[in-house]
């Protein structure tokens, strides 16, 4: 599986974990809720880098007071149908201040990749590692957009105003 960070290649040294049995010694691990619920103060102590996996009927709200010990969280999309990981998205990005990263998990999909990229993610995992290049460009397709989003892009409207204050002075 191809992995897009920071509009580059990357490669994935996160594994995921849904029980405790499941834990590898080593390394950045994705724990569910129900096993950041279970062994939560086990999993601080280890030192690990730590994520958060969240499906899409599952509210990132409800850990909202744990976001801080999380360096990267996953937000799966089952279907390319189901949208709430975007809107998961922006609420962690704009109401809970999450700066780690978030990586789109599941159906991810070129066509949804500047979307994504709008509401908030910055990694994406693709099924096919020889599509990584190409999707590598597609983030590079449009540099400026009409409205403010997620991603704390500039939008057209401030950009043209900031020229023409600076044009003025």
């Amino acid at each position: 599986m191809a992995l897009i960070r920071q509009g580059r290649v990357a490669e994935n040294e996160w594994s995921l974990a849904s029980t405790a049995e499941e834990i590898p010694p080593l390394g950045p691990l994705y724990v569910t809720p129900a096993l950041w619920a279970e062994a939560r103060e086990k999993l601080l102590q280890s030192g690990r880098p730590l994520g958060l996996w969240l499906k899409s009927d599952q509210r990132s709200q409800d850990l909202a007071d744990d976001i801080r010990h999380f360096q990267s969280i996953a937000l799966e999309f089952p279907k390319f149908t189901d949208g709430r990981a975007y809107t998961a998205a922006r609420i962690l990005r704009e109401r809970l201040g999450f700066s780690g990263e978030l990586r789109a998990v599941g159906q991810v999909l070129r066509d949804q990749l500047l979307f994504m990229q709008r509401c908030g993610f910055d990694a994406f995992e693709l099924a096919k590692e020889e599509d990584a290049e190409e999707w590598v460009e597609a983030l590079k397709e449009f540099s400026i957009w009409y409205q403010s989003a997620g991603d704390a892009r500039t939008s057209a409207a401030r950009l043209r105003g900031q020229a023409l204050q600076a044009a003025a002075e």
